[in-house]
């Protein structure tokens, strides 16, 4: 088992990778968005979510498309300060990794080929004190 990420950072964070210029592209009026990114450091951390488990550098290229429904969503806490107005959206994904270390390699199928996830949303969203005053508009 093979579990791919970032190095989780001082601060505990992981799934945290910079995404270049031109690597996230919005089409469609803003109902698609594809980003795409090739040979990104990634650590192969199959004991994660342990802290202190082994990490051996690996690489991954990765292509993700969103797209839009026309099913309109709302997710509001009040009490976390939290809103998120949108559109619920199907992704595709593909990718490959390698840990060259080892000699591993892997690659999904065809983006094409690839079942739909619905999962994400695109919309915008609010939270803390902009919670409040987006709601006084």
């Amino acid at each position: 088992m093979h579990d791919f990420h970032p190095p989780i950072s001082d601060a505990g964070l992981y799934w945290v990778v910079p995404v270049p210029a031109g690597a996230l592209r919005w089409s469609d009026g803003g109902r698609s968005a594809t980003i795409e990114m090739q040979d990104v450091a990634v650590i192969d951390q199959p004991k994660w979510p342990a802290r202190k488990a082994q990490a051996t550098p690996a690489r991954m290229s990765f292509k993700m498309v969103f797209e839009a429904t026309n099913q309109a969503v709302t997710y509001d806490d009040k009490a976390k300060l939290f809103r998120v107005t949108g559109f619920l959206a199907i992704c595709r994904m593909e990718a490959r990794v390698a840990v060259p270390s080892m000699g591993f390699s892997w690659r999904s199928d065809p983006i094409d080929k690839c079942p739909p996830a619905a999962f994400a949303v695109i919309g915008n969203e609010v939270n803390g004190r902009y919670y409040e005053e987006e709601a006084a508009r």
